[in-house]
């Protein structure tokens, strides 16, 4: 005789919590499944970027060593602060999303 746990209500409200509750890919942020709308997600969708002065057509991603004369911004905005606030919003995408 097999035997089946009983999970109380409380257990299986965090349970079902715990299932609407995701992580998003863009922005990084936990929501709620079920309030998601297409303003609640606000992301880059392109790199930070640094692009040297001498070569103004080459572009890649910004690295630690990248020299002081490198401008540096996201390339989907021009803004130049890393950590600006998303010029683009969406629905938030989990990774459990293909």
């Amino acid at each position: 005789m097999e035997e089946k746990k009983i999970i109380g209500d409380e257990e299986e409200k965090r349970m079902a919590g715990m299932e609407r509750e995701k992580i998003c890919r863009r922005c990084k942020c936990s929501y709620d499944v079920t309030s998601n709308s297409p303003s609640s997600c606000r992301f880059h969708p392109s790199f930070f970027v640094s692009r040297r002065h001498d070569d103004q057509k080459r572009y890649y991603e910004l690295g630690p060593d990248d020299p002081p004369y490198a401008a540096k911004f996201y390339d989907c905005c021009g803004a130049e602060d890393p950590d600006a606030p998303g010029c683009t919003t969406d629905l938030h995408i989990s990774y459990d999303d293909n």
